[in-house]
Formats: C-alpha cells, structure tokens, sequence
C-alpha cells in the first residue's frame, strides 16, 4: 500500500545524509545519530529540564521540547535531529495516568487488568489529546532551517502494552505473558487498538514535518520466536503498511528496531520496512550478510562503549564501520540510548570518528 502526502515543497535539505543512506543512495560519509541524544548527559537539557519543573511538562511545551531537541545539533555534527517526546505519549492520552517516579521511571496509575478496561480504550487524536507532539514537531522543523532531516517515532504496540498492563517497567513480564496465554482475545484487541493508534499518531507527525520514522519495540526481546511474530511482529508490518511514505516530494523512511531481536531480522526485513535497527548483540557483518541487500542497516555501538578512553571509542567506531564494509545503507547509531552518566566530549568523540573513519567506505559512492 503507497500513501502520499501533496503539498508545497519545504526548503531543500542541506544535509540529506540520513535519509539517503536510509534508501540506500550514495553518501560522502556514513551518518551518524545517537538514540537519546537529546537527554541527561547534557547539562544544557538539564538547566531545560529544571525550567519546565518536571518531564512531561518539558514535551508538553513546543518550545522546550524544540529546544532540547536542537541541543545536541549544536555540540555535535549530527546528521538528524529526532523528535523530544516519549513512547508512552499514546497510552498517557488513553486515560492510564501517566506519572514519574524519581529513579524508577514511567507508571501508571491505572493499568489495565481485563477484557473490559481494553475495550473501553479509544483511539487518541494525534491533532487532539496528542497535539502537543504535533506542535513540537512543526516547532522543531521551522527551527531546524532544513539542516539535517527530523525524525519521528513511536512505541511499537508490543512494547506500548507491556507498560500498560505491567503498570510500569518489569523485570519477568508476568502480567502481559499472563493476558498473552490465558486471555489472549483481550491482549490482541489491544494491540490491534494501538496498532491504529500508532499509524495515525505516525502519519500526523509526517504530516506536521517528520521526514522519517522510527518504532521503537524495547521489549519485543523478551518474546520466544513464535509469539514475537504473533504478539509484536504482525502489528508492526500493519503499522508499516499503513504510513504515509511519501512526503515533500521524496520517500519518508521507516525504520523497525527491536532490541534483543538479532534473530529475528528476516522477519523484520520483510515486514516492508526501509531500515533495520540493531543492538549490540549482533555483529553488523552478520546483519549484512542477512538482509542487507533487502534494508539498510542502523547500529550498533554497544552505548557503554563511550564509557571508554577517545582511541577506544574511534577504534570500535574503525571496527564496525569495517564489519559494515563499503558502500551506503548504513546508519551509524548506538545498539540503544546514550547513558545519562556519559561525558559529553565522548559523544563528540564518536560522531566526528564516524564521519572521518567512513570516507574511505564511500569512495565509489561519489
């Protein structure tokens, strides 16, 4: 299924880096972006943060949240900015009370328990309860003055529904697992809600200015192989055939990442999506081997790593990119999000090895 969107064209890119290597078109240099990169280890966020008074006040305010997404593009040579916002906007406009904890996280007030609580869901209005993401989005994309491309996410519904129904985050799974195999006609019905939640909560961020896309299933990993197809997976391929892939005169990417997923990756290439993201687990010469002549690939630093001393960081950068091998269709990224604890002069350190390092894989691209 093909979804476009007409309109005038914006501004053209001046950094389309990202969103080529996404569709696998020559670049001078592999992209790089970090998961997280708007976020604690910056004291500029923090001094933003405090500003707001608390985290979801900080993504409900267009300009703040505009703000901490623009901080990293200003410390570091990015090659995409990303949406400041959370996964668990879409089950917050639900009505399940969304709340933080200091030092444990997202709950919610009023989890889900049976059959009854998931049909008395409804399917939030991205431009309604949820328009504040869509304002941040048009906020940050005027702002970014077309310098390098903004992307959008989501949750999967997988991962969404584990919150949901855990209350917060979970260690064993229990009570999901518990609706999978003892009420799995109710976990379904969830799934499928938030499956149509996630498509239109996507379209209307591309609509407002994402140029690309990314679902997030952090906890797809905790699935054997044939429930993650069951539970996770078939709900991502129904959201991706139902996004919007072209905007603005060019294709908007999608890119599907599951962490712990390494040995699913088939699969998920097959679900129609543009890219793969990859964790740590996984060696990235492997991916390619396995499908990435059908996706392009993003990953997969192990986020610890910048932990380490600068010649440690460019040289796991060297290792990767030569796992990788020549040619385009990679996008440099961590295999999850940056530590909170990490100094910034190693975050520049990565992102500028990255485009050094690279040059030499992209030499027949020019």
């Amino acid at each position: 299924m093909s979804h476009a969107v007409s309109g005038s064209a914006p501004a053209a890119l001046k950094n389309d880096r990202y969103l080529r290597a996404l569709s696998k078109q020559p670049v001078d240099m592999t992209p790089v972006w970090m998961m997280r990169q708007a976020g604690r280890y910056l004291p500029e966020y923090k001094a933003t943060r405090a500003e707001a008074g608390d985290f979801m006040s900080l993504c409900k305010n267009a300009d703040l949240a505009c703000e901490v997404t623009l901080q990293p593009l200003r410390r570091f040579a990015l090659d995409a900015a990303i949406l400041f916002s959370d996964i668990l906007t879409i089950p917050d406009a639900m009505g399940l009370g969304l709340y933080f904890e200091a030092g444990e996280g997202p709950k919610f007030a009023r989890p889900l328990t049976s059959k009854a609580d998931v049909e008395r869901l409804g399917v939030p209005d991205p431009e309604g309860e949820l328009q504040y993401v869509m304002n941040a989005v048009r906020t940050i994309r005027r702002e970014l003055k077309g310098e390098v491309p903004l992307i959008g996410f989501s949750g999967s519904p997988w991962t969404l529904a584990t919150y949901m129904i855990e209350g917060g985050t979970s260690k064993a799974f229990t009570k999901i697992k518990k609706m999978a195999f003892a009420d799995p006609q109710a976990l379904h019905l969830l799934l499928d809600k938030l499956s149509d939640a996630v498509v239109a909560y996507l379209n209307a961020q591309i609509k407002a200015g994402a140029q690309s896309v990314m679902i997030f299933d952090t906890w797809g990993g905790v699935l054997s192989p044939r429930d993650y197809r069951l539970f996770s997976l078939q709900y991502m391929e129904k959201i991706v055939d139902g996004l919007i892939r072209e905007n603005e005169g060019r294709r908007v990417p999608v890119t599907l990442f599951t962490k712990n997923g390494g040995m699913w990756l088939e699969s998920i290439a097959a679900t129609g999506c543009d890219a793969v993201g990859l964790d740590w687990t996984i060696n990235i010469d492997e991916a390619r081997a396995r499908i990435g002549d059908k996706v392009a690939l993003q990953g997969n630093m192990d986020p610890s790593m910048l932990y380490a001393a600068p010649e440690r960081i460019r040289e796991e950068v060297a290792t990767i990119l030569k796992g990788y091998g020549s040619g385009t269709g990679h996008v440099f990224n961590l295999g999850h999000g940056i530590h909170l604890d990490v100094p910034p002069d190693n975050a520049g350190v990565f992102v500028d090895a990255v485009h050094e390092l690279s040059k030499p894989y992209h030499v027949a691209d020019k």
